[in-house]
């Protein structure tokens, strides 16, 4: 049947997976860093989704399609339900958490959102208002057993490995500060040369945003231990 249903740009997608956590009917999906209309039968063409996209790259087209199936949905989502969804499976955005949640444990992760690489984390989202940002090496969290607790705790974190992606963070993370009402910025690096991309990066952005906000770096030696502050 001809429908109206929506198309998603991949170019211009940047795979934050807001738009799969707005679509209620699951019709969306992350699939190799990139939003993808998992089935024509899940998507009601109503459009939650096209309003959370920060790029654009959602749209309505009409063309052939099957017909949205909200008995097949209903099924989908109870089974979800029962089995229980976990969020980063589906690269779904996850919200700042309640201001009522109950107070955490040592063992409870930290993350306030999703994505945390640096290369899939939009330039604006709601997370970035009033955020204290943690960028962070991917190794850090490994080589120190409480980072948790230490350093996500309350702020927004964006991961990345400088050598391992062969990119400049800087421009990226430079407009994600001069766009958003960012409050602090953290840096926490290895003591190995190659962290050294990943702090240049975030200073450099820093200082090209034109802004003045509190920054510090601290740097983990190989066995965890905090060597400066």
């Amino acid at each position: 049947m001809l429908r109206k249903i929506i198309e998603i740009n991949k170019e211009k997608c940047d795979g934050c997976g807001l738009c799969a956590d707005a679509c209620h009917e699951g019709a969306i999906g992350i699939v190799h860093g990139k939003a993808k209309l998992l089935r024509d039968d899940y998507c009601d063409g109503l459009g939650n989704c096209l309003p959370v996209c920060p790029t654009g790259a959602i749209s309505f087209i009409e063309r052939e399609a099957v017909a949205y199936d909200e008995s097949e949905v209903k099924k989908k989502m109870n089974k979800k339900a029962q089995t229980g969804g976990c969020p980063g499976a589906n690269a779904h955005a996850i919200d700042r958490l309640p201001e009522n949640a109950p107070a955490q444990t040592e063992t409870t992760s930290e993350l306030r959102q999703w994505p945390v690489q640096i290369k899939l984390v939009p330039i604006n989202a709601p997370y970035f208002d009033g955020a204290n940002l943690l960028i962070a090496a991917d190794c850090v969290a490994y080589a120190r057993a409480n980072f948790h607790t230490e350093f996500m705790r309350g702020k927004i974190t964006l991961i990345g490995c400088p050598k391992l992606d062969e990119v400049d963070y800087s421009e990226k993370l430079t407009e994600i500060i001069k766009r958003n009402n960012i409050k602090s910025l953290t840096i926490v690096r290895m003591e190995v040369p190659c962290c050294g991309g990943i702090e240049h990066a975030a200073t450099a952005a820093l200082k090209n945003s034109g802004k003045f906000i509190p920054w510090q770096v601290v740097t983990l030696a190989t066995n965890g231990n905090i060597k400066e502050i």
